[in-house]
């Protein structure tokens, strides 16, 4: 049955890709699908495939998924437009005695028939690639488990002597065959005939891979020097480029000495494998030197240090040997499993060939990891017995690399231990990788810091300027994309990560909605564009347009922010339509959410909502001088969430919106800038008050910030305790000079009574002392 299904569906697809199968073919795709997936039943069944066959098989089922996974979106316009006339026609009839029209019913069936069909060749594809994929799990199943059986499996020791006769025979097996086969085929006279012609060809490779590979990096690194030094802005990227000759120069006189001896037609097939492997092998060494220069550099390189290590002067010219040595022996061990390979040396002669090399690329690492625990020890500081403050930023990297250096040490010592008991494959796990993840590690460190250079040559900032944000992101991205590099050196199949691509590609599912990678782009692409046109269109408005009508700033600040929210909410449903994401599915899911987000963000809400009735109302404008919670100042921002309030004392206060629109709130220039002023003087007892009242109208009169109409009041409030009370209330053209004209004002009283003689009081106090002579001293009373 489940055959036939996707017969049918292999045939519908067939005949929507428009192609047909001629009567003379000897295959047709269904009947190889169907093979492809019966030889892979059988072979998992069976299980006794090797590891390389089924990864074949699982290459092969992976293309097929990948045409069942594109063939899911098959007629997904023309199904999208028959569900579209089906809602059309409305629901149909619930109960057996609604009717509805025949025609209506008529069309329903027919559209719904078209709509089974159209969905018969996706639903097939849906299953095909559920098969595909579940075949696909069983392989990963299988070469996973043989991949842990391998690491848990003990052989002999490679300490054990009784192995060592057979893995060095091995060995010398393989250098004699490769001697003999290179001496026949000099002694061969039709090739060596060939290679005497081509020596002058041989000796200019020959000449030009010699001083590439010998003088290449010193070249560079002088030429470096030389022109950094005269170079000011950007420096660290020039630099950079300029160093990258110690790693293609080297690299090109290994492909020299490549085809020189190419060029001698003597390679047979193991000199080949090993000369044609020569650039790969040494391109170990190249990073190494190249690396150890970057990150622990013996000499001035025309740039800041990649990362500083706060390393001892010994420890980091240790540190360099070190790491440069490292490369070496990784080149080593890449030459030995080329000479394994070539030569067909079994598994128990390559554990003992390899051992030596892996103890010895565990010392390199381990002694690394010594040296690194040194990072920020100041030799001198502890023989004075002072210490030194580290720079901002340094106690970070001392620690990850102190960090980095015991894990080191931890993994040396394991790696050890692990190949004394015998278990060969765990560590060759623990220790080439490790090695190798430093490679890796120090290339990305290089990269950031090149991202920080060209951070300041496009921007201008300062070299070493690590605060910029920008090249912090490509940072973060630059170790993403490291990510599946470290996978594969730790021994993740290619396959593992073309199958978390597989599954990233296929998107995730929520409810009935699935949502792919593709879709998530379209969405990010649509709504950037149009957040950008949302930006020009209030920028356009604030310039341009607005300022030529005649609402006031609080009116013109409402309408673009009004236009930003709505711009910015069509942005997002254009961008989730243009996505054919379908939020159907979601309702329910959000409906739920909704209720408990109210009650958790309800005070949110409440000034987001707030903030809506402010710009809609207007009750404050940006610039108006309002007072509110005992807070008193000038409204400078009117946000979603809250209002931003600056204070006569140049302080910034927050006040949420629902304060101020449940709030009591005293705004002094709404609507304009007018004000009264109330300004108390008093005069001592005696002063003739009608004198006063003329003085104080006077003066309230000629200030130029009073307004006539109405014309300013002196009022006589009362009689104080030690003065007659007056006040002056006038109205003034900008209440926002208050304080200004209080001064003037109080300047100008003084004066005037001065010059009438009249006398500002000042509280007076008679003091009267009771029985006096009990005040009197004993000496006093004697008298």
């Amino acid at each position: 049955m489940r055959r036939g299904l996707l017969a049918l569906w292999l045939a519908v697809l067939w005949l929507a890709a428009g192609a047909a199968l001629a009567q003379d073919q000897p295959e047709s795709p269904i009947e190889t699908w169907e093979a492809v997936a019966e030889r892979a039943e059988t072979t998992i069944e069976a299980a006794r495939a090797s590891t390389e066959a089924f990864e074949n098989l699982r290459e092969e089922l992976t293309g097929w998924r990948e045409e069942f996974l594109q063939a899911q979106s098959i007629n997904a316009s023309r199904i999208e437009t028959v569900q579209a006339q089906i809602a059309a026609l409305g629901p149909p009839p619930e109960a057996e005695t609604d009717t509805e029209d025949e025609r209506i019913a008529a069309r329903r069936a027919v559209l719904e028939a078209q709509l089974a069909r159209l969905r018969a060749p996706v639903i097939l594809a849906e299953e095909a690639h559920t098969q595909a994929d579940g075949l696909i799990a069983e392989i990963d199943g299988i070469v996973r488990a043989r991949q842990a059986e391998r690491l848990a499996s003990r052989g002999q020791s490679p300490l054990v002597p009784a192995g060592w006769p057979r893995a060095w025979e091995a060995l010398r097996d393989s250098l004699l065959l490769t001697r003999a086969e290179l001496v026949a085929s000099y002694n061969t006279p039709a090739l060596r005939a060939a290679a005497g012609q081509a020596l002058p060809q041989v000796l200019v490779f020959l000449s030009l891979a010699l001083v590439l590979v010998l003088r290449g990096r010193r070249w560079t690194a002088v030429l470096g020097q030389r022109l950094t030094a005269r170079t000011r802005r950007g420096r660290g990227v020039l630099a950079f480029v300029l160093s990258l000759g110690q790693v293609v120069l080297p690299l090109a006189g290994l492909v020299a000495l490549y085809a020189a001896a190419e060029a001698t037609g003597l390679l047979g097939r193991r000199t080949e494998a090993l000369m044609a492997a020569l650039p790969f092998v040494g391109l170990y060494p190249v990073i190494a030197h190249w690396l150890a220069g970057q990150l622990l550099p013996l000499r001035e390189t025309g740039r800041l240090p990649v990362v500083s290590l706060a390393l001892p002067p010994d420890a980091h010219r240790r540190a360099h040997r070190l790491f440069v040595a490292l490369g070496y022996a990784l080149a080593l061990r890449v030459l030995l499993e080329i000479v394994v390979i070539s030569n067909g040396i079994n598994e128990a002669s390559r554990g003992v060939l390899a051992f030596p090399i892996g103890l010895i690329i565990a010392w390199l690492i381990f002694a690394l990891g010594r040296a690194l625990l040194h990072s920020g020890v100041d030799l001198e500081g502890e023989a004075e017995g002072t210490a030194s403050e580290p720079p901002p930023g340094q106690g970070f990297r001392v620690g990850s690399t102190q960090l980095v250096g015991r894990a080191l040490i931890l993994i040396a010592a394991l790696g050890t231990v692990l190949a004394a008991l015998g278990y060969t494959a765990a560590f060759e796990l623990a220790i080439f990788p490790s090695a190798a993840t430093l490679y890796v590690l120090g290339t990305l460190l290089v990269l950031q810091r090149l991202a920080f250079d060209l951070y300041g040559l496009l921007t201008g900032a300062a070299e070493g300027e690590t605060d910029a944000l920008i090249p912090v992101l490509i940072g973060f991205l630059l170790v993403l994309a490291a990510l599946p590099v470290l996978a594969l050196v730790w021994g993740a199949r290619v396959a593992d990560l073309t199958e978390l691509w597989a599954r990233f590609q296929e998107g995730f599912a929520i409810g009935e909605t699935r949502i792919s990678p593709s879709d998530f782009l379209t969405f990010a692409l649509v709504f950037v564009i149009g957040y950008a046109v949302v930006r020009l269109l209030q920028g356009a408005l604030r310039s341009t347009v607005l300022p030529k009508t005649r609402l006031d700033i609080g009116g013109r600040n409402a309408v673009v922010v009004g236009v930003g929210y709505v711009g910015i909410f069509l942005a997002a449903v254009i961008a989730i339509t243009t996505a054919g994401i379908d939020l159907s599915g979601l309702a329910i899911v959000a409906g739920a959410l909704s209720v408990g987000i109210g009650f958790g963000l309800q005070n949110i809400v409440s000034n987001f909502v707030s903030g809506i009735i402010l710009l809609i109302e207007r009750p404050i404008s940006e610039g108006d001088w309002i007072e509110v919670n005992g807070q008193m100042g000038y409204v400078r921002a009117i946000s979603v969430r809250s209002t931003r309030i600056e204070t006569f004392d140049r302080t910034d206060v927050i006040v949420p919106n629902a304060d101020l629109v449940s709030g009591q709130v005293t705004n002094y220039t709404r609507g304009n800038s007018v004000g009264r002023l109330i300004l108390p003087v008093g005069v001592a007892y005696g002063t003739d008050t009608r004198k006063v009242e003329a003085v104080l109208q006077g003066i309230a009169e000629a200030h130029p910030m009073v307004l006539l109409n109405p014309a300013p009041y002196v009022f006589f409030s009362g009689f104080g305790d030690s003065s007659l009370d007056f006040e002056i209330r006038a109205i003034l053209r900008d209440v926002n000079f208050i304080l200004s004209v209080k001064t003037e004002m109080n300047h100008q009283i003084a004066e005037a009574f001065a010059k009438e003689g009249i006398e500002i009081p000042f509280p007076q106090r008679d003091l009267w002392v009771r029985n006096p002579e009990d005040l009197r001293g004993p000496s006093e009373e004697g008298t």
